[in-house]
């Protein structure tokens, strides 16, 4: 397992992230607080707080190609 953390600063980011995402078999989780939804749901992801960083596991072994295509919303 993967977790690292990002900002979606905007209604086209949260669309860019979610799109990346789906490319890929494995589950990913987003935690926001005491909420945990499906990286794969943009129905999920607007009902979290998007104005602080949100937690991400990505349950993969190996997930490289995938956290270079999110790369641009990794905050430290």
């Amino acid at each position: 397992m993967v977790t690292f953390r990002i900002m979606l600063k905007s209604i086209n980011d949260v669309k860019d992230f979610v799109n990346i995402v789906n490319k890929y078999d494995f589950d990913v989780d987003l935690t926001s607080g005491r909420y945990i939804v499906d990286a794969k749901s943009i129905m999920g992801i607007f009902s979290l707080d998007l104005s602080k960083p949100i937690k991400v596991e990505v349950y993969a072994d190996g997930a490289d190609a995938f956290m270079k295509e999110v790369s641009s919303f990794i905050v430290d």
